[in-house]
C-alpha cells in the first residue's frame, strides 16, 4: 500500500462524524477551541450558534463523566459542579416533552412557571426533607403557584453543592413557532430568576434564528445579553478539530497519523501541540501532506488548506465543523474510489465532491428540519447562475408563484419578513445566510447552499449529477 493510500485509510478510520444521535460523545472527539471557553463558563447563561457548531455536543459533553475532568481542566469553575439537563433532543423524565408542553399550555399554564417547575424538582431531589408534588408536571406547576412561600423556602435552603442546568434543542418544545417563541421567552425569564439564586446556574443554547426573534422582549433581558456567548469556528479551529480527531484514530491508523502530526498523550487521549491549534505554518504544512499544495495542477486554483473551509462558509462567512468534517470524509472516500493512485490522500477533485456532499447534508438540515419553505423558494432558481441581478431572481419567483408569497406553505418556522412580499423573502434568505448581496448589488449564494440547490457559478464547484 502506498503512503497516500495508507494515509487515506487512516483518515477514514478516524471518527469524523459530529452528530452523536443521543449517544455520549467519546473522549477522542473532544476539542475545545479557545473561542468556546467563554461559552462553557458558568456566567455564560445564553450561548448562541448556528447549525452544526457544537450546541448539542457541549450539552452532551457537560453531562458525560468521561469528558467532565477534561472540561474541568480547561474551565476550572466546572469542577465539582452538578450537571442537570433541563431540556434536550432526547426525551427524559426530568422535563416535559413536546406533547407535555402542548398539554400544559393548553390547560392555561405559563412557560415561565413550567420551567421553574423543572428547576424546583431538581432542587427538591437534592434537598433532604423537601418533597414536592411530582406525579405530573401539572401538579408541580400548580404547587409552586398555590404554595409560593414553600417554593421560595425551598430555593432559599442552604446548599452544600453547586449546580448547572443546561437547555438545548428548544425547537423541539413545540411544532408551532409562535408557541415555541413563548416557551423560549419563558425559559429566558426563568434564567434571569435563577441568577438571583447563589450557586445555581443555567446555560441556554439557542440557534441564531431563535435569538434574533422576539424571545428577549421582556424586562431586564439586557442582563442576559450582556454575558451572551457565541459558538464560532475560525479556519484554524476547524483544522485543529480535524487533526484532533485524526491523531486519536484507532490502533495503527492513529499511530500513522501521529507520525505526520506529532501529539502528546495526556488525560487519556492524544492532544495537539500548540502550533497545531493556530493558523500556523505547521498547521498549513500538515494539511498539505493530506491534500497537496494546490486545488489543481498549479497555484491558480487555490490552496486546499484555505479553499476547503472557504467554500463551506454560509452567507455570513461561517463554516460549521459538521460541514467541514463531512466534506473531508467524503473527499477521502471519493479519492479511494476514483483516484486510488493519486500522490496525495485527498485528490483536489474529490475535495470538490466533498463540498457537494456537505452541501446536500446542509440543505437537508435547513429544509427538512427547520425551514421547509426554503426548498420551494430556492428550487424555483434551479439552473440559474450566480451572482445575478435580484430582478432575475424576482422574475423566477413571480413565474413559479403567480399568486405571490401567500401561495407558499410556511410550515414550522416562517420567514419573519414574509409580510413584505418577495423583498421580505430575499431579506430572510440573507438573514439565514443562504444568500448574500454583493457590493455591486448582485445576489450571490455560497457554495454550501448553491451546490445543493443546483445553481451554477462560472468556474465554481458544479452541482452533483
Amino acid at each position: 500500500m502506498s503512503d497516500a493510500a495508507q494515509l487515506r485509510e487512516a483518515i477514514l478510520a478516524a471518527q469524523l462524524e459530529t452528530s452523536n444521535h443521543g449517544e455520549e460523545p467519546k473522549l477522542a472527539t473532544l476539542y475545545i477551541p479557545h473561542s468556546h471557553l467563554k461559552a462553557l463558563k458558568l456566567d455564560a447563561h445564553v450561548v448562541v450558534g448556528g447549525r452544526g457548531v457544537g450546541k448539542s455536543f457541549w450539552t452532551a459533553a457537560l453531562q458525560t463523566k468521561e469528558l467532565r475532568s477534561t472540561l474541568g481542566a480547561a474551565v476550572r469553575e466546572l469542577r465539582d459542579v452538578e450537571i442537570r439537563i433541563g431540556f434536550a433532543a432526547t426525551e427524559k423524565n426530568e422535563y416535559p416533552n413536546l406533547d407535555g408542553f402542548k398539554k400544559l399550555l393548553g390547560e392555561g399554564r405559563e412557560p415561565y412557571d413550567i420551567w421553574r417547575a423543572v428547576i424546583l424538582r431538581w432542587v427538591a431531589e437534592k434537598t433532604v426533607g423537601s418533597p414536592i408534588p411530582t406525579q405530573t408536571w401539572g401538579a408541580t406547576v400548580d404547587w409552586l403557584k398555590q404554595q409560593p412561600e414553600q417554593a421560595v423556602g425551598l430555593m432559599q435552603k442552604p446548599r452544600d453543592w453547586r449546580g448547572l442546568i443546561v437547555f438545548d434543542a428548544l425547537d423541539r418544545t413545540s411544532d408551532d413557532w409562535r408557541q415555541m417563541d413563548e416557551i423560549v421567552r419563558g425559559l429566558l425569564r426563568t434564567t434571569l430568576w435563577l441568577k438571583a439564586q447563589p450557586g445555581l446556574y443555567t446555560k441556554v443554547f439557542l440557534r441564531e434564528d431563535q435569538a434574533e426573534r422576539t424571545v428577549f422582549n421582556f424586562p431586564d433581558a439586557s442582563k442576559l445579553l450582556a454575558d451572551k456567548a457565541e459558538l464560532v469556528w475560525a479556519r484554524h479551529d476547524l483544522h485543529g478539530l480535524l487533526w484532533q480527531r485524526l491523531i486519536n484514530a484507532r490502533e495503527e491508523h492513529g499511530e500513522y497519523l501521529r507520525s505526520i502530526c506529532p501529539a502528546n498523550m495526556g488525560a487519556g487521549l492524544w492532544n495537539l501541540p500548540d502550533d497545531m491549534k493556530s493558523d500556523s505554518d505547521k498547521q498549513r504544512m500538515v494539511f498539505e501532506k493530506l491534500a497537496g499544495p494546490w486545488m489543481g495542477t498549479d497555484r491558480r486554483r487555490g490552496v486546499p488548506y484555505v479553499w476547503a473551509v472557504g467554500h463551506l462558509a454560509d452567507g455570513r462567512g461561517q463554516t460549521s465543523p459538521r460541514s467541514f468534517l463531512a466534506a473531508i470524509k467524503q473527499a477521502a472516500e471519493d479519492s479511494r474510489d476514483r483516484h486510488p493512485n493519486h500522490d496525495y490522500a485527498l485528490h483536489y477533485e474529490s475535495i470538490k465532491r466533498g463540498i457537494q456532499k456537505a452541501s446536500e447534508i446542509r440543505v437537508s438540515e435547513v429544509v427538512d428540519e427547520d425551514y421547509p419553505w426554503v426548498r420551494d423558494v430556492l428550487a424555483a432558481l434551479e439552473g440559474m447562475n450566480v451572482p445575478c441581478e435580484y430582478d432575475d431572481i424576482l422574475n423566477h419567483w413571480q413565474t413559479k408563484f403567480p399568486g405571490g408569497v401567500n401561495t407558499i406553505s410556511f410550515q414550522k418556522l416562517p420567514a419573519q419578513h414574509v409580510e413584505r412580499g418577495w423583498d421580505g423573502i430575499r431579506d430572510e434568505l440573507q438573514r439565514l445566510g443562504l444568500i448574500e448581496t454583493r457590493k455591486d448589488g448582485r445576489i450571490d449564494m455560497p457554495d454550501l447552499y448553491r451546490v445543493g440547490f443546483r445553481l451554477g457559478r462560472k468556474g465554481g464547484v458544479r452541482p452533483k449529477g
